[in-house]
């Protein structure tokens, strides 16, 4: 398991690795997938380091965060009304190949443009 000075996902939160960047709050960031397996591929990455969701402390709001972080940036590309998958891989069984927790938002129907309201 990854510790924060070797994370990746830290290293992008904390602007110590480059990445598009595409949105940024006080809690998370988000960026491209560098391998998207849709035509939109968004990770949603908290600033924390946590290392699964299993490591969610329980009284935390972190989750809901992400997910209406996900809300908004499905509206901001252009995918809420045609459609798009939310979801967290957990653990190696689950697919996790970082070992920080992040959601990926995908949709298959991005039109590769940006829809600011």
């Amino acid at each position: 398991m990854t510790t924060v000075d070797d994370c990746i996902f830290c290293n992008i939160a904390n602007h110590k690795k480059d990445a598009d960047l595409i949105y940024e709050d006080t809690r998370v960031v988000a960026f491209h997938d560098q391998k998207p397996a849709a035509k939109l591929h968004v990770l949603i990455v908290p600033k924390e380091h946590i290392p699964t969701l299993n490591d969610v402390p329980p009284d935390s709001d972190l989750v809901g965060h992400i997910v209406r972080t996900a809300v908004h940036l499905a509206r901001y590309f252009g995918v809420a009304e045609p459609g798009y998958r939310v979801f967290i891989n957990v653990n190696k069984g689950g697919s996790q190949e970082v070992f920080h927790l992040h959601c990926h938002l995908l949709s298959k129907v991005w039109d590769g443009k940006t829809h600011e309201k």
